[in-house]
C-alpha cells in the first residue's frame, strides 16, 4: 500500500510542478501597454493589446458575422472612509464586418465604419487603442493617485441571437483580456 501512496505522491508533484501557476500563456490575450496621457484638457488613453482571432471566429468573420469587440475602462481613487470612489466608468465599442457582395473589410467604432483591406488590418484598430477620450481633465483632483482598469474582450451580447447561443455553448467565442491595472497622477499644468 506504502508504494502506491508514493507513487501518486510524486504524480501529483510532477503535475502541479509543470502546471505554470498565474503566469500567461503565449498565446491568451493580454493588454501589453497603457498610457494615460492630459492632452487638451482631456484624458486620453493609448494601449497596445496582443488578441489574436482564433479560426472559428476568422471563419464567422469571413463569412459575414459582424464582430464586436469591446473595451472596458475603470478609474478610481481611493477614499480612506468608504469605498473607493469610481470617477471614470465607460467603454469603447469596435465593429469589424465583411461584406460578401462587395469582397470588403470594414472596422469602426460608433456609427463611422471606415474601410480596411483585410481582416488583420481590421484587428489592427483593436489591438492598437490611440487618442481614447474618456473624461475632462478637470474630473481629476491635481497631484491625486488614481487606479484604472483596462479589458477588451468579445463582446457577444451585440451578436445576433443565434450566435449569441452558440457563444454559450462554445469557448471558442469568449474571446477577453484580463483586467490590466495601471496608475497614474494628474498635475496642476494638465488641468488646464
Amino acid at each position: 500500500m506504502m508504494p502506491v501512496r508514493v507513487f501518486a505522491l510524486l504524480l501529483l508533484a510532477l503535475c502541479l510542478g509543470s502546471w505554470p501557476a498565474g503566469e500567461a500563456r503565449a498565446d491568451e490575450p493580454s493588454v501589453t501597454r497603457i498610457e494615460p496621457a492630459v492632452r487638451e484638457g482631456r484624458l486620453e488613453i493609448d494601449a497596445d493589446v496582443d488578441i489574436v482571432l482564433n479560426d472559428q471566429l476568422r471563419e464567422a468573420a469571413q463569412r459575414g458575422v459582424p464582430l464586436y469587440f469591446t473595451a472596458d475602462l475603470a478609474i478610481t481613487r481611493e477614499r480612506w472612509w468608504w469605498f473607493d470612489s469610481t470617477v471614470v466608468e465607460t467603454e469603447l465599442t469596435w465593429r469589424v464586418t465583411y461584406n460578401a457582395l462587395t469582397r470588403q473589410w470594414r472596422a469602426g467604432t460608433g456609427e463611422l465604419s471606415l474601410p480596411v483591406a483585410s481582416l488583420d488590418e481590421a484587428m489592427s484598430q483593436v489591438r492598437r487603442i490611440r487618442s481614447w477620450k474618456v473624461a475632462p481633465s478637470s474630473a481629476f483632483d491635481r497631484d491625486t493617485r488614481y487606479d484604472g482598469r483596462l479589458r477588451v474582450r468579445l463582446d457577444t451580447s451585440q451578436l445576433a441571437r443565434p450566435f449569441q447561443v452558440n457563444a454559450l455553448n462554445s469557448s471558442s467565442w469568449s474571446l477577453a483580456t484580463p483586467w490590466a491595472d495601471f496608475s497614474f497622477a494628474v498635475s496642476e499644468g494638465d488641468r488646464k
